[in-house]
């Protein structure tokens, strides 16, 4: 199965719209952001900060566990 495949089958498994859409804008989101878009609409300095986060996030001792996150922002994550 091809990955497009895979992906039109994970799709047609989501019943919840709300997280349909979140995927959705996601997707977009990224596909804006490979043509370039985002990229270009950022300052020099901007850019650079971005840059640097993603070779800190290479690091594995600078990430932190999604459940902690979660727990400490669980009032802002609740519907």
């Amino acid at each position: 199965m091809t990955t497009r495949e895979e992906f039109h089958k994970l799709i047609d498994t989501i019943e919840d719209d709300e997280v349909l859409q979140a995927y959705y804008q996601l997707i977009s989101g990224l596909n804006a952001g490979k043509n370039g878009q985002v990229w270009n609409s950022l300052s020099e300095e901007e850019q650079e900060e971005v840059l640097a986060s993603y070779e800190e996030s290479l690091d594995k001792h600078n990430l932190i566990d999604h459940s902690l996150v979660a727990e400490e922002h669980a009032k802002w994550l609740k519907k």
